[in-house]
């Protein structure tokens, strides 16, 4: 596997000091959005302050593809990159915002989720009523800004007219299929369980159109569109971000089972108590004895489940091998994302080298 080291040494991420330029780009954004707020009242800047809490942190993975697209594909290392590369932030804090409220998770990355946040305000200043519905709704108002922030910085990110016309396409489609794949995700849940093998295919098709898709093909072919890229590199690039989108998605499957919630800034086991049906449990119930699949059946989505039956549905997971073959997939994934990457046309420049530390940095995460 490829070195995390950038051309220069560091951390892809730091490569030309894009993660410091991306933060930049959204305080600055921010700060402005925050101003106008203030002018409706001085208490909405609370809503800007919760999104700066939210946006503060994260990996800043689809910044980074959509920012080296461009770069792959010619473009400069110029400030409208950055600011139409930080603009997916924007997305992603809706996106998870939305999703904790969904999802019913008080905690993001270690922190209270939004809606969270908005309880505890609400409780703190004493206000009228309960501080659930406000959190709820606070949370709602905070990430639909987000939706609309999003494409106000990509139109404002300095990129000239043209250069938006190329990506526009993609950049819309980009919203739609999340969107799509979230309700799939959603639908998932509660569809009757036909049999495992259904429920991995309909796994399958969450993770290309909820992660694979936005975490890397589309950032990538973004950047790479806005910059002239022909025919030719973007099939590269989506064969590239298809593949290791998967592997990145099916990575946080196992850590949202797995993880530790020092790294993974949820509780242990959540995704359990949550009841996703990820391919790593379709798998599991594939593999299962008739007193493992009725444990699993009995235990997952309880949303008191404890210690114990965390432990214990992750040992039918080790029994069954589960782990074993979604660790199988994820090398088979990486492995057709690096011989893409092995045979695309690329501009001169660092990309190649940063792409091939992004590999790892989205796929080696500590457990």
């Amino acid at each position: 596997m490829t070195s995390l080291a950038s051309p220069t040494g560091s951390h892809p991420l730091k490569a030309e000091d894009l993660r410091e330029r991306v933060d930049a780009a959204l305080r600055d954004f921010l700060g402005r959005r925050s101003l106008e707020l203030a002018e409706v009242a001085p208490e909405c800047t609370q809503i800007t302050d919760t999104v700066s809490v939210m946006t503060s942190s994260g990996k800043r993975l689809r910044p980074a593809f959509l920012y080296w697209g461009w770069r792959g594909a010619g473009g400069a290392n110029t400030d409208a990159a950055v600011n139409a590369a930080a603009a997916l932030e924007l997305f992603q804090a809706a996106a998870l915002i939305h999703d904790d409220l969904i999802d019913a998770s008080d905690l993001r990355r270690g922190k209270p989720a939004v809606h969270k946040q908005f309880e505890a305000l609400h409780t703190g200043s004493g206000w009228n009523g309960a501080p659930a519905p406000f959190g709820l709704a606070g949370a709602v108002l905070a990430g639909d800004l987000c939706l609309v922030w999003t494409e106000e910085l990509f139109s404002s990110s300095g990129l000239s007219d043209a250069e938006l016309r190329r990506a526009r396409p993609v950049f819309d489609a980009m919203r739609t299929e999340l969107l799509g794949g979230q309700y799939l995700d959603v639908l998932s849940q509660v569809l009757p369980e036909k049999d495992p093998v259904s429920m991995v295919e309909r796994a399958l098709r969450v993770i290309r159109f909820k992660s694979a898709k936005y975490s890397v093909e589309h950032p990538l072919l973004i950047g790479a569109s806005a910059a002239g890229a022909d025919d030719k590199l973007l099939a590269v690039y989506s064969e590239f971000g298809l593949s290791l989108g998967e592997a990145f998605q099916l990575r946080d499957d196992v850590l949202g089972v797995f993880g530790d919630p020092a790294t993974t800034g949820k509780p242990a086991g959540d995704d359990l108590r949550e009841g996703k049906r990820t391919v790593l449990i379709g798998r599991t119930l594939q593999n299962s004895t008739p007193a493992q699949a009725e444990t699993v059946h009995r235990l997952l989505g309880d949303p008191a489940l404890g210690a114990d039956g965390v432990a214990t549905l992750r040992q039918i997971i080790v029994e069954t091998g589960a782990d074993r073959q979604i660790e199988q997939m994820i090398t088979e994934a990486t492995e057709r994302a690096e011989s893409a990457l092995a045979g695309a046309d690329l501009a001169d420049g660092p990309t190649r080298e940063v792409l091939q530390g992004l590999v790892v940095a989205a796929t080696v995460r500590a457990q």
